[in-house]
């Protein structure tokens, strides 16, 4: 911090804008941690101060009415204490920075179209209820219902260190609302996760490895919208990879940001070939489907909702159906802690 600190002091700061945003940046992430932590040391010594009094004092509505007190402010602390342990584990290269999410309905036609749409509404409320920002750039609509896929940009601090929990595969048991029969069924989504990187980070992209499609945007938008090929397609041909981009009615800017998440996608990949685990996201030999899925949301024949890497399960379905990940989020940063926390 004291580096930090020193480095904005300098006369020439500001002579590289970008460098010194960056600057800033890690400077607010580390105060962020570094004040509520001091906060929280300065109340349990006024806490501390107050037991004392209260072994000194007689009378015993005074001593009740202290006990009361102290416990409330303790509670808080520890709620404090919750939100600071949190961001500590939040220190991930990316983990402060926004993300690309993307959901891709599995196998099972209407059945996972309509999951890949729940997914989507649950995905929507938590940011809302952590008042971030989310863009969709891209939609699919599903032949009968639902959703196919559906790209979206989540801003807000550290959107890429809570959403990296929702990488995987999600898995839904349930009575069909489509099935005359009333027959329960499994479906299977899809939900990636990537790090928007900064111009500090070098992803090379060869204009002859890219083919790049042009059409017209589908679904709402507006007469220009849906009558100009506005729309971007961008296929990466050594990786596979394929993005999309229609939010803006602008082609240009719509080809801005696909680039943008073509980068960010390949960043990732190129990690996760590292990690020898590209299978398992990236080659099409892989399955969305049985043995796969991080977490499992059981509607039928009882309500829970299971995440498979860390054991946690919470009856609450249609709670966290409505955005409430964040037990889910703190489980998985636990269990992935640095050593040296």
């Amino acid at each position: 911090m004291k580096e930090l600190d020193e480095a904005a002091a300098s006369p020439e700061f500001w002579n590289d804008q970008y460098a010194a945003q960056i600057v800033i940046s890690e400077a607010n992430a580390l105060r962020g941690i570094l004040e509520p932590f001091d906060e929280m040391v300065t109340r349990l010594e006024d806490c501390e101060v107050v037991l004392e009094l209260l072994d000194m004092e007689e009378d015993e509505k005074q001593i009740e009415q202290g006990e009361k007190e102290l416990t409330a402010q303790l509670k808080e602390l520890q709620k404090n204490f919750d939100k600071v342990e949190l961001k500590s584990l939040l220190g991930g290269k990316f983990d402060a920075n926004n993300c690309y999410l993307t959901i891709n309905a599995g196998a099972g036609g209407t059945e996972s179209c309509d999951w890949a749409s729940m997914l989507f509404r649950q995905y929507h409320r938590f940011v809302e209820r952590e008042g971030f920002k989310m863009q969709v750039l891209d939609s699919q609509e599903g032949e009968e219902a639902g959703i196919k896929s559906v790209s979206m940009l989540i801003e807000g601090p550290y959107a890429y260190g809570l959403m990296k929990s929702e990488r995987g595969v999600h898995r839904l048991v349930r009575i069909s609302p489509f099935d005359s029969a009333s027959r329960r069924h499994t479906s299977f989504t899809a939900v990636d996760v990537v790090a928007e990187i900064d111009q500090t980070v070098e992803v090379e992209i060869l204009d002859a490895d890219l083919r790049i499609d042009t059409f017209r945007a589908s679904g709402a938008g507006g007469q220009h919208v849906n009558t100009t090929d506005s729309a971007v397609r961008m296929t990466h041909r050594p990786s596979g990879i394929v993005v999309q981009c229609q939010s803006e009615r602008s082609q240009h800017s719509n080809r801005d940001k696909a680039i943008k998440m073509l980068q960010a996608k390949l960043y990732e990949w190129e990690m996760d070939k590292k990690r020898q685990e590209v299978e398992k996201f990236y080659d099409p030999k892989g399955s969305i489907a049985w043995g796969s899925q991080i977490r499992s949301y059981v509607l039928q024949p009882y309500t829970m909702v299971k995440d498979h890497r860390t054991s946690l399960d919470i009856g609450n379905a249609q709670g966290v159906l409505d955005g409430d990940l964040m037990p889910f989020m703190e489980a998985f940063l636990k269990q992935n802690r640095p050593k040296d926390i």
